[in-house]
């Protein structure tokens, strides 16, 4: 592939989670990445993990910026989120309003990670891109206008794309479940909070698998509908207590209690937080099963990336620091065998 010919793709949202996995995995695939950033200096310091990424200073909230960056891309990656889950209703679809301007300007496909969150008990234990979306949540309800806005733009030429997963883990998952709650970074595993039913199947979804699923469909865009929608199944966990079970042995302790999530202090500190609001509002995905089908991605792009279990666990517990010693270092050299 000659310089001239390298495809190039803006990422919003590179320094979050799956925006970060995802560029990651575009430059390993030959891509050339471009991420828009309030903070240049900081992202060129703390996410010099991500390869050669070219920061470009910018705010996701102000279009003419998003466009400028956005110059010459043949996709455009919208991984914003706002922080610590405030002022969804005021940020998330006016950042979307952004990317859909910019995509629109330089005739990019715009993608859109996306959530169980649109979806409601009523759509039962197994979901595919046609189930009812009625949620129970202000935040399923937003990401469902998300997607509503995504499709009405496709009238006007947009050309988008959105891809649904359960729940994220990885190393670099920074407003995960698995980070922020079931271990501690930077702390060995002594115990494990597991935040649901423990018997209750639950979808976690490993970045990096999830980002090497972005990318085989950014290969084959041109057979993607104006505004396509696939699920990405991730680790269907019949017992969702199975990742705690993959903690324990990734940490050589297989007696480490795995203990309720407090949910208590939730409550009681949910009249000072938004973020306490709506990680209750949440609970229900953590007591009633809900599976993403994902035929149609299947049959878009072949067998779904998905590494196994016990090693995606591994591996975000070393980049989290909670292994150390032996066990951080077989799995180093597991990694780059």
């Amino acid at each position: 592939m000659t310089a001239t010919h390298i495809p190039t793709a803006l990422v919003i949202g590179a320094t979050g989670g799956i925006g970060g996995e995802t560029a990651k995995a575009l430059i390993a695939a030959g891509w050339r990445v471009r991420a828009l950033t309030r903070d240049v200096a900081r992202a060129r310091r703390d996410f010099a993990w991500l390869g050669p990424v070219e920061w470009v200073g910018g705010d996701a909230m102000r279009a003419a910026e998003v466009i400028a960056a956005a110059e010459g891309a043949r996709l455009l990656l919208h991984a914003a989120n706002p922080p610590a889950y405030r002022n969804w209703q005021g940020l998330a679809l006016p950042m979307l309003e952004s990317s859909i301007a910019a995509a629109r300007a330089v005739g990019a496909r715009l993608v859109l990670p996306g959530t169980v969150y649109n979806f409601g008990p009523d759509a039962g234990p197994v979901v595919d891109e046609r189930s009812p979306q009625h949620p129970l949540t202000r935040k399923g309800r937003i990401r469902v206008a998300m997607e509503e806005r995504l499709a009405q733009a496709a009238g006007n030429g947009l050309r988008s794309l959105a891809v649904r997963a359960g729940d994220y883990f990885g190393g670099h998952a920074p407003s995960s479940w698995f980070s922020n709650v079931m271990v501690r970074p930077g702390k060995p595993v002594r115990f494990i909070l597991y935040p649901g039913r423990r018997e209750v199947g639950h979808s976690f979804a490993y970045l990096p698998d999830l980002a090497q699923a972005i990318v085989r469909l950014a290969a084959i865009e041109a057979r993607l509908a104006p505004f396509e929608v696939v699920h990405f199944t991730g680790h269907w966990l019949p017992r969702g207590d199975a990742i705690a079970e993959a903690i324990r042995r990734a940490a050589g302790d297989p007696h480490a209690p795995i203990l309720p999530f407090p949910l208590a202090l939730l409550y009681l500190a949910a009249p000072f937080s938004e973020t306490f609001r709506e990680t209750i509002e949440m609970r229900y995905l953590w007591r009633e099963p809900l599976r993403l089908a994902n035929g149609k991605l299947e049959a878009l792009i072949g067998p779904e990336p998905r590494t196994p279990l016990d090693e995606a666990v591994r591996q975000s517990l070393v980049a989290l620091r909670c292994l150390s010693g032996a066990a951080a270092d077989a799995v180093q050299a597991a990694a780059g065998a």
